[in-house]
């Protein structure tokens, strides 16, 4: 029962947040919602804080599983697949988690406060910091298997996560401000997925 509660708790604050923003919702709103008196509510959770750090590990597991993203098996990952299958299906992943409702409901809140609330702001550099060290992981991996090379692995997975991660923005902005549908995101993910296969190809420029 108490995980339910938890679960309810977390869902419960992402909904409130998404109308009135993460400064708006109170510990008494959130008990409010549910139905408990605050002090059921803090046997929980010890502050509002909590519940977003909370919300945030939950929400991208559950996103984790429903885009069916399993631990990496670089051997499994690899066979038979060129350079850019494997960056293709990778990052294809990792957009299909992040466009999970929820997880997608929750990033907006964050992103839209991360100039004013430091939590926020916390969580947007944590989730670029997974992303940029599972890339240095997948280039590591990818240069002992000779499918691409680097001259300097690290920051090639730097750029190459805040590229992918700005395109994501990207794609999204245009979104929600004009309208559009997510094949511009995926053309120009491609298009710099192919450029940087080339860019990095085993034997060039050795």
């Amino acid at each position: 029962m108490g995980t339910n509660r938890k679960e309810e708790i977390i869902l419960t604050t992402l909904e409130l947040a998404a109308e009135k923003g993460l400064a708006g919702v109170s510990m008494s709103m959130i008990a409010d919602k549910i139905g408990i008196k605050k002090p059921s509510l803090y046997k929980h959770f010890s502050s509002k804080e909590e519940i977003v750090e909370t919300m945030y590990q939950f929400l991208r597991e559950q996103s984790k599983k429903n885009a069916n993203i399993k631990p990496v098996d670089f051997s499994q990952l690899f066979q038979g697949k060129t350079a850019y299958e494997v960056l293709q299906g990778v990052v294809q992943g990792y957009v299909n988690m992040n466009h999970q409702e929820k997880l997608l409901t929750f990033y907006k809140v964050i992103y839209s406060e991360r100039s004013i609330q430091p939590m926020a702001a916390r969580i947007v550099a944590e989730e670029t910091e997974r992303m940029i060290i599972a890339t240095k992981q997948l280039f590591y991996a990818m240069e002992v298997h000779k499918l691409l090379h680097f001259e300097n692995a690290d920051m090639s997975a730097l750029s190459f996560a805040m590229t992918i991660h700005g395109l994501m923005d990207y794609e999204l902005d245009q979104k929600y401000g004009y309208g559009k549908e997510e094949h511009t995101e995926n053309n120009l993910i491609n298009d710099y997925l192919s450029w940087f296969c080339k860019e990095n190809s085993v034997g060039d420029g050795d």
